[in-house]
């Protein structure tokens, strides 16, 4: 006896193994037939009704969440998704044929770390694979209570125009969407349009009207809503590629990243200089303001100043001296090689200090002036460099390849700022009168 009590102990968790094995592959048959069903119509009627069906075969979705299985993130974090099906249809041995549907989702993952973000693909949770088998089956449904010699399944060899075709059969459990705002159907081709027929079918015209026009208040409604998320009123929209988003208000800040034209922040405040926006979660930056689509009223830059209240960069500097010699800094890009180098003066010397937006205004235009020269010589000189000479003056040195972008446009005037040299930092840096205000 003691000898067979671990030959049945044996045997029992041997058999429970097994039966957990065949349920296990039962459950994964199960799931894997989850998106296909079998239709009495033929291989070519259903290739038929779909090619009819393409608008609904792909598009925006308006939330992930709902449509995708939980990913490795939340799905909140996901925008901007789409979807794009794939049917496959072949021939079944009683004449009929099998669909199976596979949809692919797609969307914008925004990570609290922006170099982290970008267009992922997510895993389907059958709710539109489900929808898309719904809607052939009721489109191959209407065609067979149409009837008569132009109804696909009726001139179906061997099919008897007189016998009605049975309702479709689904090979494996699918799941149901469900109803939405009400009774409001989840349908990716229901429209008014089919309501509307519907009413007149049963012959009650006025009944028809009113849930027609009950559909296009709630569709209005809608749509309303999704433009008023979509759409916030303080978010500012990046002008050009390549401009940064650094940590401070300051042209010598580190970059946080570089945006591409078109990227839109949310503002959080401003001044005259700096635009103070939201990346994502907690992560904040500051990009130039002259950089940004300003949101409603607010302007681009300041209103113009009345003439003669702030005099302009060409009044207050000009330029004194200009001549070839080795960049006189320790700055990599330029150390040890040859540069223009301009000296500039205060017209008046006795002039209040100018502050830093205007020595800024006036390097650009001569940096813009003087990059034909550089572009003429690029093996003799690597950049220029600026000096203004004066008590509250400093040097601003940039290369010819820094040059050759912002001038092509591949960078924006703040991001040029941010490829410069300045020594010291604080002369060209308006961060303290900006943050003052």
């Amino acid at each position: 006896m003691k000898s067979a009590a671990p030959e049945l102990s044996k045997i029992f968790w041997l058999a429970l193994a097994l039966s957990t094995v065949i349920l296990c592959g039962a459950n994964a048959e199960a799931q894997n037939a989850g998106f296909e069903r079998s239709f009495p119509q033929s291989k070519v009627t259903v290739e038929k009704v779909l090619q009819k069906m393409q608008a609904a075969t792909a598009g925006r979705l308006p939330v992930v969440d709902g449509f995708a299985t939980a990913a490795e993130h939340p799905l909140d974090r996901y925008q901007r998704g789409y979807y794009q099906s794939k049917f496959q249809v072949s021939a079944s041995p009683s004449g009929g044929s099998v669909v199976r549907v596979s949809v692919q989702i797609t969307a914008w993952y925004a990570d609290p770390v922006a170099a982290h973000s970008g267009y992922q693909v997510l895993t389907s949770n059958g709710r539109l694979e489900a929808d898309l088998l719904d809607q052939l089956a009721e489109q191959l449904g209407s065609l067979a209570k149409q009837g008569g010699s132009n109804s696909p399944a009726n001139s179906e060899p061997g099919r008897s125009a007189k016998t009605p075709n049975p309702e479709p059969t689904i090979s494996a459990p699918v799941p149901r969407i469900p109803q939405i705002g009400g009774g409001f159907s989840s349908s990716l081709a229901q429209s008014l349009a089919e309501q509307e027929k519907a009413g007149r079918a049963t012959g009650d015209p006025k009944s028809a009207d009113k849930d027609t026009r009950s559909l296009q208040a709630e569709v209005e409604s809608l749509e309303e809503i999704l433009k008023n998320q979509a759409h916030p009123k303080n978010l500012v929209a990046v002008k050009k590629s390549g401009t940064p988003v650094v940590a401070t208000a300051s042209l010598t800040a580190k970059a946080l990243f570089l945006a591409s034209a078109h990227d839109e922040f949310e503002m959080l405040d401003f001044n005259r200089d700096w635009v103070h926006v939201r990346i994502s979660g907690l992560s904040r930056g500051w990009i130039w303001r002259n950089s940004l689509e300003m949101p409603g009223s607010i302007p681009d830059t300041d209103l113009p100043t009345p003439v003669g209240a702030v005099p302009v960069a060409a009044d207050v500097f000009h330029v004194t001296r200009e001549e070839k010699a080795p960049f006189p800094g320790d700055w990599a890009p330029l150390r040890g090689k040859t540069v223009k180098i301009v000296s500039v003066e205060k017209i008046n010397e006795s002039a209040k200090d100018s502050g830093p937006q205007l020595r800024l205004e006036f390097a650009k235009s001569v940096l813009d002036k003087n990059y034909a020269d550089l572009a003429q010589a690029p093996q003799e000189l690597a950049g220029i460099v600026l000096i203004f000479d004066s008590a509250d003056g400093g040097m601003i040195a940039a290369t010819l390849l820094t040059l050759q972008q912002w001038k092509a446009g591949k960078l924006s005037d703040a991001a040029l700022w941010h490829q410069c040299f300045f020594d010291p930092p604080e002369t060209f840096d308006a961060v303290s009168s900006a943050a003052s205000r």
